[in-house]
């Protein structure tokens, strides 16, 4: 992706969050050269990849196949100084966008529609061999819990919210429609995009990027060492 497309994306973002009323904390205005005068007491921030992630799986299509999302807290299960046993996200996805099949070995996580369009799941089970079972899913949808045949997708209105467990197959997107992107939260057990994501498809995690304009916000695999 190129630095405009995605300083695009993420001032877009915050477009988002404030028509919505979601605030964010504080160092997620951070500029690059105030982060440049960060030291190790925001060792959390970076050991734990807090903050803005905008990922095109190394496609190239972001349109298609793409997803902004920020980490808001995490703990690490590499680590032990850091004991927290929970994470959670906003994400953004926009129309015509995917965000492809995959699912977490370990971790749960429920995704929750926080306002803008509807959010459409494809839910399947994974087999022995990590593949897609022809098996019945079971749902867990805030507070309800029934079956569906593999392949259904199960549409998240505005405040409504999926369960989902490891070894859990899921895709999501948002249809053409002219109603904008969805404003998504997770609440989850710990994130580890380095170890964790299981995609059906081979796929990247974060993007090749073209410098072509300063950065507006760093991504969260892009902070700069703690200064001393």
């Amino acid at each position: 992706m190129k630095r405009s497309e995605i300083n695009a994306v993420i001032r877009k973002f915050e477009g988002l969050l404030k028509e919505h009323c979601f605030e964010l904390p504080p160092f997620l205005s951070w500029t690059p050269e105030e982060w440049q005068e960060k030291g190790h007491e925001y060792d959390e921030i970076r050991d734990n990849m807090l903050g803005w992630d905008v990922t095109d799986y190394g496609m190239g299509q972001f349109d298609t196949l793409g997803l902004a999302l920020i980490t808001i807290r995490n703990g690490n299960t590499h680590n032990p100084k850091y004991t927290k046993t929970y994470a959670e996200k906003i994400m953004m996805l926009d129309e015509g966008q995917v965000s492809p099949m995959h699912f977490h070995w370990n971790k749960m996580e429920d995704i929750i529609n926080r306002g803008g369009n509807d959010i459409h799941f494809t839910l399947y089970n994974a087999d022995k061999d990590e593949q897609l079972a022809d098996t019945p899913v079971e749902i867990f949808q805030d507070g309800r819990c029934y079956t569906v045949p593999a392949g259904t997708t199960i549409v998240l209105h505005p405040g409504e919210s999926l369960s989902l467990y490891p070894y859990y197959y899921h895709d999501f997107t948002i249809p053409k429609n002219g109603r904008g992107p969805a404003l998504i939260g997770e609440v989850s057990m710990c994130n580890d995009d380095n170890t964790d994501n299981r995609f059906l498809e081979p796929l990247g995690r974060f993007p090749e990027i073209e410098e072509d304009e300063p950065a507006y916000r760093l991504l969260c695999n892009e902070y700069p060492p703690a200064k001393d």
